[in-house]
């Protein structure tokens, strides 16, 4: 069996490394990351113009309201494009996320700290199980939301690049369990709670009495951090690294010991972040803290939750100012913003492709061109009459596919929602069962969708390490674990099934 398996291998990754490498050559012909939503953009205003001028209108399912086709074309579209052009760009939500936690990381990275923990920590975890940690690690940053993909990523590629494997194995590692496996955990957070409201809001109009927990698909989606990591592991080291190659870049990190000054400042930088996490627990976990929700005294939701980035970057800035100043990398107080400032100028051409990036996703937006999309997909899966397990795979892949347009999980769910759970309650499902498909769905094409916000961020981490790298080079090498992901994770979804296993407590399909 091992001998069939070995002569077989070579002719599937030929044809893996074909239809990759075309993938990576087409869309690396395509513009500056820039230019290209540059040209979306105009697009859209085209495509809006269009639709507008045939009266193109959708009824939301959510809300009953009847929304129009809006041109970009028009007069009021015209002013709309002048007049929110910049608060397109600076309400950006991932542009403030990313700066701020470029501050904190860089601070770090400038004073050595996350090159220290990456020796200390790859010295004592087995070389063998690196990847499978890079990618759990990810899954379990979202805990962080959003600040998982900065963090995730970029450390993925670091650590690779130590160990002398590929550092776009890594990276792409971290960003599949952050982006693929981005609602899957083995904690309740707070997508749990957003997804859930939406869903009992929508499922009270069939049924009065019914009630859809955080906790509804927490048995299923602690299964799947294992089963993702372990799934994310075997891509990273049988398709994505073979393909890379060797690495021959600039192999700067080098796994040597540290120094007695670097061990002092790691214990006394153990310290300060012990002291900063217990005043953090303080903060939050006594009742009526001053962190939890003030009327319903919660953690999910909460200020905490809520504010999770400035935390974030508070524990960095303090963890790093401690080891720079033990180590001597920060003699004054103005090396503090020095180090920062270097951070910031890193971050130049993520700044400039956000511009475009941020234009195109908001003309999108004001179109109404994604409701429209949306609520057309949904209805022609319903006219299809599929039944069973089939019409749930069906629009587990109709999400899946509406994922690459609408990067937003609570939007998406919430024009999905009002047409899909009462579809479903009516066959008997369960709302969590359907819940549970269009999470799946959400999260595994995460990280090929073109209006994905930090897809220019992760370009920019590509080319510190390939300098040629376009949109192609990452799409192809994000496109395994895409599409494995979806595969395997509606496969296991259909197992579950078929054993009738429950979701989560007191939850059956």
């Amino acid at each position: 069996m091992a001998n069939h398996m070995t002569e077989l291998n070579p002719s599937k990754q030929n044809g893996q490394k074909g239809f990759l490498k075309w993938v990576e050559v087409v869309g690396n012909k395509l513009p500056h990351p820039f230019m290209l939503f540059l040209y979306l953009a105009l697009g859209m205003m085209v495509l809006s113009a269009i639709l507008a001028s045939f009266g193109v209108t959708v009824v939301h399912p959510g809300k009953g309201e009847t929304i129009a086709v809006k041109s970009l074309l028009s007069t009021e579209g015209f002013h709309w494009i002048l007049t929110s052009m910049l608060t397109n760009f600076t309400g950006f939500k991932p542009l403030g996320l990313v700066l701020a936690m470029a501050l904190g990381i860089g601070l770090a990275e400038r004073v050595g700290l996350i090159q220290a923990i990456l020796r200390k920590m790859i010295l004592k975890v087995p070389a063998r199980i690196v990847t499978f940690t890079v990618v759990f690690s990810g899954i379990l940053g979202n805990l962080a939301s959003d600040a998982a993909f900065v963090i995730i990523p970029p450390l993925g590629a670091m650590v690779f690049l130590a160990l002398g494997r590929h550092p776009l194995a890594g990276l792409a590692a971290g960003f599949a369990g952050v982006g693929s496996g981005f609602t899957a955990n083995i904690f309740v957070a707070g997508t749990d709670a957003l997804l859930s409201g939406i869903s009992t809001e929508v499922a009270k109009t069939i049924d009065p009495n019914v009630a859809i927990s955080p906790l509804a698909n927490w048995y299923f989606m602690v299964f799947s951090t294992l089963f993702l990591s372990l799934l994310g592991t075997w891509i990273t080291e049988k398709i994505v690294e073979p393909r890379l190659g060797q690495y021959s870049g600039n192999k700067t990190a080098r796994l040597e010991n540290l120094t007695e000054t670097e061990n002092k400042a790691l214990r006394a930088t153990g310290m300060a972040a012990a002291i900063f996490l217990v005043i953090l627990a303080l903060l939050v976990v006594p009742e009526g803290a001053i962190l939890r929700d003030p009327e319903q005294g919660t953690i999910i939701p909460s200020p905490f939750l809520k504010g999770i980035i400035p935390i974030i970057l508070l524990f960095f800035v303090t963890v790093a100012t401690t080891f720079g100043i033990k180590t001597g990398q920060i003699k004054s107080q103005k090396d503090v913003p020095r180090f920062m400032t270097d951070a910031i100028k890193d971050m130049s051409s993520f700044i400039v492709m956000v511009f475009a990036a941020a234009q195109f996703i908001a003309f999108f937006n004001w179109s109404n061109v994604g409701v429209y999309i949306a609520v057309n997909g949904a209805e022609l899966l319903t006219s299809i009459n599929l039944t069973g397990l089939p019409v749930v795979v069906g629009f587990t892949l109709l999400a899946a596919l509406l994922n690459l347009f609408i990067f937003s999980g609570s939007a998406q769910w919430a024009l999905m929602a009002p047409v899909f759970i009462p579809m479903f309650m009516l066959l008997d499902y369960h709302p969590a069962f359907i819940q549970l498909a269009y999470r799946i769905a959400d999260s595994s094409t995460n990280t090929i969708s073109p209006l994905n916000p930090y897809m220019p961020m992760i370009l920019m981490y590509m080319q510190e390490y390939k300098k040629e790298a376009g949109l192609g080079t990452l799409i192809s090498m994000m496109m395994p674990y895409a599409m494995i992901f979806l595969t395997m994770w509606t496969v296991l979804m259909i197992v579950w099934y078929l054993f009738g296993l429950p979701l989560g407590p007191g939850v059956s399909m």
